[in-house]
């Protein structure tokens, strides 16, 4: 064949080629609408502090604001107070206290300044506010644009037409801003933490100019019917809410790219009207898609996130232009053989694992103090958060819940079903909103939270209340905005539930609806301490069944280093009810009593506040770790359980699995050795032993060593198990029998190797010879159960026999960008266990531990003669970019501090 022909044909190709690429390219018209935040410059001041006494002047351009105080936007008016220094750290010791929560009975006022071209004139310009606290007066360039009867709810959001009130050049903004009044619905914190001395209020979410041609799209949302067989097709449902905000009818498509295809179709709207456009497989084949990768929790396999955008194009033009993800993932739920509630998604069973989730008491979290929680969450091998409220003060959170695979449940704070929070009566069995206008405002609430969020894969279910239920009409009106606007997820009336039926001690009532009947739900304690025993063996209340939506085991006492943090030093020691009590819960729970004298009980007394935080570890470590592992090793007749809580509002001594510092407690690494994905569990009250498949994949020849060691550190037993367990599984494998040489205390070490003969877990128990013993009856005779007192408690005062050991330390340090990781090998060559030795990271130039920091194990026992290898990794910047110190400390040896090589 001739090669010039070849050549002209390889030239034509390439050409056709290069013709129809350029053809098919998809060019974007550029977008006639733009969202500017308002964020900057923005300043506060009490209005009992400006003289000015006409209004109107304080929102012109020439007003002075020199003598008003930096504001942070959005926050609260006490936490920019906080992060400028105008009040001392109210965080630490009983600073709270001393600012005057008068100040803020008062109106505030905020202001700030932003710009508008000439081009913008032309244009539909729009405030929007996402959230203020609680209600407000709205100036704009020395005209009042909103009064505080209509500007008002805090979880209302709101946007008002400004034209008429802007100009070109600078304009000025000002809000009059009033704190929520008594029996108003407001953010709250309950009886987790003191109150904030303003109530929160403030502009506490996002603000924007809004500038487009009248239409606007809200809420794009893509939610899924998945092929549970295949687990690669599925049917999606896209929808969008498009405003029209001009005085005419306007015609266009509305068109949604969601990646995997497009759809779009003719829509007319009316004038002022908010149009819901929904797309279904029904209408446009290309909603079935195949072989897509699913959206799944952390544990289950990947969150595999797509990007959505949706367009609205009239005339040639495209007016307005939003982009967000989207997650594959079909969730459902059911009442089990035995009424507790279930969910499974994408078709498989979930066993949710999670904690409570607070934001900051003053609002400040930023993403990157939200982002070190997100991977402290999956580093316990946790799968969920519940949010007792609609946190955060904006998408950031639940952003990260989407890209790490955390599941979210999501509703109404208790806070409003109190009298003695809500500060108004309230219904003994729907809370606070009885009345027409309270219901009519939650539903408000509900429509604008649900909009705002319903695009995010991770929120897995919708709490209508938290310990009471909706009354029967305004339940009716939630299930009407479900209906037109997210089908996709499953509601639950409360977070109770279960235990109420029958109207027992529980609640004063039962907690079953009139339309949804029975939650599934159950909310039955503990909330004090609570002894391992108890998880196991208890089936009437908080024990390991059914769906735990708040319980722990008391609380969880921090580290060292972080009531250095809180406390001042002259307050440290002893324990007092000043400084230390302070940092409790509130009511029932300002008392660290019941927890202290557990530990005295069974570790002995403590004589100084270092002796007091690490035993309190031990403490935290052995109470959490049996409350998860009963849930793990009862599955499926257990299927939730939410840790309360897994966070803390500021610097507490409660309800915690990490502080405020950022510090993990002992009870951090029980939960993450109770979730490990293979796992080996002993169960207290039956002496046997069950094995948990959490991973993704079936477990064949797996072997389970069984050993047991007396306080002298002498194997006194020895045993194996050699069998298959299949994934998302736990069964029982053996039972203990009788085992000669058992001292006062003794431990028992489970092994898990796989067929290869690799260790793939590795947990041990310390146990007491003499039993916890639970004193049911007297919990009955408690207004509200909310824990189970003892009668006995287990002695480890025996723990203080054990000599001293020295160990040995090999490590070394590298970066990669701006991580650090440490590989640290700990060898134990004495013939005497070291029990629970704990690990910290030091930044070099304060000595203060490096956080976060995430260790692949800690508070760690190491048995006689025996060597392990641990890692930890932590952000450089954390440790002044400098190689950090390592500090060990356990039982039985003493603190050593080393350089890392």
């Amino acid at each position: 064949m001739n090669s010039d022909y070849i050549l002209k044909n390889i030239v034509f190709v390439f050409l056709a080629g290069v013709l129809f690429t350029t053809a098919c390219k998809k060019t974007e018209r550029p977008v006639l609408s733009e969202v500017r935040p308002i964020t900057e410059d923005w300043k506060m001041q009490s209005s009992e502090k400006i003289s000015e006494t006409d209004e109107t002047r304080i929102s012109q351009n020439n007003f002075s604001t020199a003598e008003w105080l930096e504001a942070v936007v959005p926050g609260t008016v006490l936490g920019s107070m906080a992060t400028h220094g105008v009040i001392e750290d109210p965080y630490f010791g009983i600073n709270m206290q001393q600012v005057d929560k008068e100040q803020f009975k008062k109106p505030w006022w905020y202001r700030t300044t932003f710009r508008i071209n000439s081009t913008d004139l032309d244009k539909n310009i729009s405030l929007r506010f996402n959230g203020i606290n609680y209600r407000a007066d709205l100036w704009i360039n020395g005209k009042k644009v909103a009064g505080k009867n209509e500007f008002a709810g805090t979880f209302r959001m709101f946007t008002f037409n400004i034209n008429k009130w802007v100009k070109e050049g600078q304009n000025t903004i000002a809000l009059k801003i009033w704190q929520h009044a008594d029996g108003e619905y407001s953010i709250g914190f309950v009886d987790w933490n003191p109150l904030p001395r303003d109530r929160n209020m403030g502009i506490f979410r996002e603000v924007f100019l809004e500038i487009n041609s009248g239409i606007k799209i809200r809420s794009p949302f893509v939610w899924s019917k998945v092929n549970t067989e295949t687990l690669k097709d599925a049917d999606l449902f896209v929808q969008a809410e498009v405003e029209n905000n001009t005085k005419n009818v306007v015609e266009g498509i509305l068109r949604a790219d969601f990646e995997l295809g497009v759809v779009e179709k003719k829509v007319k709207i009316a004038p002022g009207e908010i149009l819901s456009c929904r797309f279904t497989p029904e209408e446009f084949s290309q909603l079935s898609v195949k072989d897509v990768k699913l959206w799944w929790p952390n544990g289950m396999g990947d969150p595999n996130l797509y990007p959505l955008k949706v367009e609205f194009l009239s005339e040639g033009k495209t007016l307005d232009r939003v982009e967000n993800n989207y997650g594959i993932r079909e969730i459902d739920s059911y009442l089990d053989e035995n009424k507790n509630r279930a969910f499974t998604i994408n078709g498989k069973f979930v066993l949710i694992k999670g904690g409570g989730w607070v934001d900051d008491l003053l609002l400040q979290d930023t993403r990157e103090s939200i982002e070190a929680q997100m991977k402290y969450i999956r580093h316990m091998n946790l799968n969920a958060i519940r949010c007792e409220g609609f946190w955060g003060k904006d998408q950031t959170l639940y952003d990260l819940c989407d890209e790490y695979g955390i599941l979210v449940m999501i509703g109404w704070n208790c806070h409003w079903e109190w009298e003695e929070y809500l500060l108004k009566p309230t219904h003994e069995k729907y809370g606070g909103a009885v009345s027409e206008e309270d219901k009519n405002l939650m539903a408000a609430y509900w429509k604008d939270q649900m909009l705002w969020l319903r695009n995010h894969p991770g929120i897995f279910v919708w709490m209508l209340g938290s310990d009471k239920l909706p009354a029967p009409d305004l339940e009716r009106k939630y299930i009407e905005l479900f209906e037109k606007y997210d089908p996709s997820r499953p509601y639950i009336t409360s977070a109770g539930g279960a235990g109420t039926e029958d109207n027992n001690i529980v609640a004063e009532v039962p907690l079953v609806s009139d339309i949804s009947g029975p939650t599934g739900m159950k909310m039955l304690g503990p909330y004090a301490y609570t002894p391992p025993v108890y998880w196991f063996t208890d089936t009437q209340l908080g024990g390991g069944y059914g769906f735990n939506t708040e319980t722990c085991p008391g609380p969880n006492i921090m580290p060292l280093a972080s009531l250095k943090k809180m406390l001042p030093e002259e307050s440290l020691w002893p324990i007092d009810t000043t400084y230390w009590e302070y940092h409790t819960g509130r009511n029932a729970f300002k008392t660290l009593s019941r927890f202290r004298k557990a530990l005295d009980a069974r570790y002995g007394k403590s004589n100084s506040v270092e002796e007091f935080a690490f035993k309190s570890q031990v403490s935290n470590y052995e109470l959490m770790r049996p409350m998860f592992e009963a849930f793990v090793a009862h599955k499926p007749k257990s299927t939730g359980l939410i840790q309360w809580m897994l966070n803390s509002a500021w610097p507490e001594l409660y309800w915690q699995l990490y502080d405020t510092y950022l510090q993990p407690n002992g009870s951090f690494y029980g939960v993450r050795k109770a979730c490990h994905p293979i796992h080996a569990i002993y169960r207290y009250g039956f002496h046997d032993i069950y094995l948990a498949n959490e991973d993704l994949q079936d477990a064949e020849n797996v072997t389970v060593i069984i050993r047991a060691f007396d306080i002298h550190s002498k194997e006194i037993f020895t045993d194996s198990w050699t069998g298959n367990i299949a994934t998302n599984t736990s069964k029982f494998i053996y039972k203990l029998p009788e085992i000669n040489g058992l001292t006062s205390v003794w431990f028992l070490d489970l092994r898990v190797l796989d067929e290869n003969n690799n260790e793939v877990d590795n947990n041990i128990y310390w146990l007491s010879r003499k039993p916890d013993v639970l004193d049911y009856e007297a919990a009955k005779k408690l207004e509200w159960p909310f824990y189970t007192p003892l009668k006995g408690y287990a002695d480890f005062t025996a723990l203080d026999q054990l000599p001293k050991v020295k160990l040995e330390y090999d490590f070394n340090f590298e970066t990669e960008g701006d991580k650090g990781k440490v590989t640290l090998h700990v060898k134990n060559p004495n013939t005497t266990l070291a029990f629970f030795t704990f690990f910290d990271l030091l930044n070099p130039a304060t000595n203060e531990p490096v956080l976060p920091v995430f260790w692949s194990d800690n508070y760690i026992t190491l048995l006689p003669e025996e060597g392990r290898t641990y890692t930890a990794t932590f952000d450089m910047k954390n440790a002044n970019g400098e190689k950090p110190l390592l500090k060990v400390k356990a039982w039985n040896a003493d603190p050593v501090v080393l350089e890392i090589e």
